[in-house]
């Protein structure tokens, strides 16, 4: 979990002062001198390994009350800081902590931030991990409303005392004795979260009873089991007054004082209607809905939008199509501002304080306009807006008269939502570009992320834009993320996208500021007096990004965004180069240029967006040629094993004429040269990749194999070889061409599909495979590995498109538990991005079209001697084309995960 960095300051042990991750590490602010010490300590943070080090060091004892603020909500957020960028983490922190200092509706501020339900199955698996993200939102002053459900734990007390759980209608049909160990299931599960969270030094008062008014559904067919007629908040706002974390449970009592059992969904619901809160949190094991076609986690559903169409959808039936109704009914009667997340214990930090989130997220949304008239959208709506939300207006500098009737003598598109969440204005003379002269967020419309759908509308309709905000926006950071350029001067930051030459910037720039469009205040680019002195004196430290330098002039400019560069891709045919183009297609740094594949030469490559690039089909010839030239920056060999030697050697001859391209070769040829870097950057120095031109990507079964073993390499048995049995996707048997398509186009179809496997696996190579020598070969150069060092691998083939599942059997030289070899993977993966250390047994689907790797089920044998875990990857993605990427971006000065979904990982 700890990762030593020389280069960057500690703050005292005992504040744990910490950044984390690399983006910690750029948007963090400057730790006081007073603060520093001589050790050099980056925590590294997911919940449970941050919870681990706060107990390791002893802190939990010395939390102090949250509304006394101090250290600890100011470590907090730090840790915080590296699950997005340090402005996320702030912005949603600023608008869940106004929403508790607000009073609306006779409820207290503080009880408005969010309802948490949790499922019972997490108080039992993931009890430690669920009080300490609990504690994490308290310690920042938030009070998240926590009711819980017990579901499993009464079904196993029932199973043991002879009692079989009958259900009518998906309701659990509850007597006389049912509800007596119901409720005392209840008391202790509430006790134990209340003392777990106490444990953390956190206050927690358990309230089983007494908030919900209850009537009986239907005795007679449900017996004791309630509909909630009332919810009474005065428990929850005492315990808040008194610095406590409610928790509740679901039982509730009729006017007879008689308890009555209430599913804890519904609970949640009805409590939900009466605090109106941000955020309504579904807390479960899964993570989120998932699609039923795809397997795939459903980032967020627009219920105005989505809904009709959603609830056609085939998959979409039983408890998924009766979980999406209730919740579109509860957010219909909830202000637009109240969203359901559902999401596992682990990642809700992410999911309330970063954009791309963890789970899925469901709110009611918004259905989009865009109208070339005021009175097309609504004047007094508007005005209204202008009135609340612009600068200028609230500054006094304009009437929104005066912003209107300049709007009516320019041509312009207003963009926005139904609800005016965001309002934005594009100004189009004919002929000019485009000028975005207003955008007027509120903060639903930033904390549900309209501001992003309104500029995606924008940007679909303008190639090239410019826009500018105050250099003090509270909001910068969604500004520049979304910008190819700016430059700030005067309190005011200028941004633009889609004009890479900055000498067309500066034309264009003058062309503004002579008609009056944008204030004359960005020219000259390098300002004329020095740019110490105008920072100053603006009271704003002067900047600029841009992608190319601007010019001889330095001034503010920077030109922080890197050079383009072209890849050329030989051997496009297959499933990883369609990957990879892919991947290139999206990249913000990257084009492709030359793509060569004999049999669909002179064809369009239709895949790629960017530009209109056709296959070709090079020669050695052309290679060597193009590489003297240095046409290209960097080469990728997408070929059969064996066949790219004669392009590698034409490129390594053009070195004496100046060639300096690298090559990334995705086949086994150069995997055992050691004048060749192996690309597995997670285990492997990075820093290596970094600096070569040369790089053999690893192999698919080779890559999970070695990520599954590396954190074991102390403690295997010298004496017994571990065993790996693999199970890949048919893909990973390679393609051959098919028959030709109407443009002559010959299809590409797999070598064994899954007519040939007839639903069943295949066994193959079952000694000697090339990634069992691979593997073995690389894990042995390992400082940790036993000498000498060899594993057996058994790979088969299944029915399924991609993904590989593969089962690591290890021997070991000394007893563990389960828990140590899961910290060893902890320690070894944290601060790694593309790995994820879970608990569960990872499923094929999960890795299925996912750039990372995954890991989980770890068991241990009886004796203690032998552990289990699984280990789980797209072999055409982490297996070969997104590897390929991350070797691509540290070769070529990237950033590593340029270009691959973060929210795909």
């Amino acid at each position: 979990m700890l990762r030593r960095l020389t280069s960057l300051p500690r703050a005292p042990l005992s504040a744990v002062k910490a950044s984390a991750f690399r983006r910690t590490i750029a948007h963090s602010a400057p730790v006081a001198s007073s603060q520093l010490s001589s050790s050099n300590v980056v925590l590294e943070l997911d919940a449970h390994k941050v919870g681990n080090e706060i107990r390791k060091r002893g802190l939990t004892s010395s939390v102090s009350n949250v509304r006394d603020g101090g250290m600890d909500r100011d470590t907090i957020i730090r840790l915080l800081y590296s699950l997005g960028s340090r402005h996320e983490v702030e912005r949603y922190l600023r608008i869940f902590t106004s929403s508790s200092k607000a009073s609306s509706g006779g409820v207290l501020p503080e009880a408005k931030f969010a309802v948490l339900k949790i499922g019972g199955a997490i108080l039992t698996n993931e009890l430690d991990d669920l009080a300490l993200s609990l504690s994490f939102l308290n310690r920042l002053g938030l009070y998240p409303i926590v009711l819980h459900g017990a579901g499993p734990q009464l079904n196993d007390i029932l199973e043991t005392e002879g009692i079989v759980p009958d259900y009518e209608d998906g309701i659990r049909i509850t007597d006389a004795k049912t509800l007596q160990i119901a409720r005392r299931v209840f008391l202790q599960e509430n006790l134990k979260l209340t003392t777990a969270l106490e444990r953390l030094g956190t206050r927690a008062r358990p309230i089983p009873t007494g908030v919900f008014t209850a009537e009986y559904l239907d005795k007679d067919k449900y017996g004791l089991v309630g509909k909630i007629t009332r919810v009474d908040k005065a428990p929850i706002e005492a315990a808040i007054r008194a610095g406590c974390l409610p928790i509740l449970t679901s039982l509730a009592e009729n006017a007879e004082g008689q308890i009555l059992n209430v599913n804890a969904d519904v609970a949640a619901g009805e409590l939900a209607k009466v605090l109106e809160p941000m955020k309504i949190v579904y807390l479960n094991e899964k993570g989120g809905l998932f699609h039923g076609v795809t397997g795939k986690k459903i980032s967020t559903i627009n219920l105005d939008e989505e809904y009709d169409a959603l609830m056609k959808e085939s998959w979409v039936k039983f408890g998924t199509k009766l979980k999406i109704r209730e919740i579109k009914e509860l957010l219909d009667t909830l202000p637009r501002t109240s969203s359901v997340a559902i999401i596992s214990t682990d990642m809700l930090q992410r999911e309330l304080f970063t954009d791309e989130g963890a789970g899925t997220l469901i709110r009611r949304g918004h259905k989009l306009y865009k109208q070339n008239a005021i009175d097309a959208v609504g004047s007094t709506q508007l005005r209204q807006v202008f009135t609340e939300r612009d600068p200028d207006v609230i500054a006094g500098r304009k009437s929104v008269a005066e912003i209107f009737s300049d709007m009516k003598h320019t041509p312009h598109t207003i963009y926005g939502d139904e609800p005016f969440d965001v309002v934005a204005v594009v100004s189009h003379p004919e002929g000019e570009v485009p000028v975005m002269t207003k955008f007027l967020p509120s903060r639903n419309g930033i904390l549900n992320k309209i501001v992003d759908n309104v500029f995606d509308a924008i940007k679909k309709d303008h190639r090239r834009l410019f826009w500018t905000a105050k250099a003090d926006d509270e909001n910068r950071a969604w500004h520049f993320e979304r910008a190819d350029g700016s430059f700030t001067r005067a309190g005011r930051s200028l941004f633009w996208y889609g004009v890479p030459d900055v000498k067309e910037v500066e034309k264009i720039i003058e062309g503004f500021e002579a008609t009056g469009r944008i204030e004359r205040v960005f020219l000259p680019v390098g300002p004329s007096t020095p740019p110490h002195r105008l920072g100053s004196a603006a009271g704003t430290r002067a900047f600029s990004t841009s992608a190319r330098q601007l010019g001889s002039r330095r001034g503010y400019a920077t030109a922080t965004n890197p050079p383009r560069k072209r890849v050329a891709l030989i051997g496009a045919r297959g499933y990883t180069g369609q990957n990879l183009i892919s991947l290139i297609d999206n990249h913000p740094h990257l084009d492709l240029t030359h793509v060569s594949s004999r049999e669909l030469a002179g064809l369009p490559l239709k895949e790629y967006k960017s530009s209109e690039v056709k296959y070709s089909n090079l020669s050695i010839d052309d290679v060597r040629r193009m590489e003297e030239n240095n046409e290209v920056d960097a080469w990728v060999m997408a070929l059969p094993n064996g066949v790219c030697k004669p392009f590698v050697d034409a490129i390594d001859a053009a070195k004496a004429k100046g060639g300096k391209g690298v090559i990334v070769d995705l086949s086994a040829d150069y995997r055992f040269e050691n004048d060749w870097t192996y690309g597995l950057p997670e285990l492997y120095d990075r820093n290596l990749t970094r600096e070569s031109k040369r790089i053999s990507n690893p192999g698919c079964y080779a890559t999970n194999t070695q990520l599954l073993l590396a954190p074991l390499m102390p403690y295997l048995d010298p004496a017994q070889a571990p065993s790996v049995f693999g199970v890949s996707g048919y893909s990973g048997a390679g393609t051959k061409s098919g028959e030709k398509d109407e443009e002559g186009r010959p299809k590409t179809v797999p070598k064994i599909g899954p007519s040939d496997l007839r639903g069943g696996i295949r066994p193959y190579a079952l000694t000697d495979h090339i990634h069992e020598r691979e593997s073995a070969f690389r894990l042995s150069t390992l400082p940790s590995s036993p000498s000498p060092f060899s594993l057996a691998f058994i790979p088969n083939v299944a029915p399924w498109f991609s993904g590989i599942i593969s089962v690591l059997t290890a021997p070991l030289n000394q007893s563990m538990r389960a828990s140590n070899v899961v910290e060893l993977y902890e320690q070894q993966y944290s601060g790694e991005r593309m790995c994820i250390v879970g608990k569960g047994v990872p499923d094929v689907t999960e890795a299925e079209g996912r750039h990372g790797w995954r890991m989980g089920g770890v068991q241990v044998h009886s004796s203690g001697k032998r552990v289990v875990v699984v280990g789980a990857l797209d072999n055409l993605l982490k297996g070969a084309a997104t590897q390929c990427m991350q070797n691509l971006n540290l070769a070529l000065g990237y950033d590593e995960l340029d270009g691959i979904p973060l929210d795909k990982i």
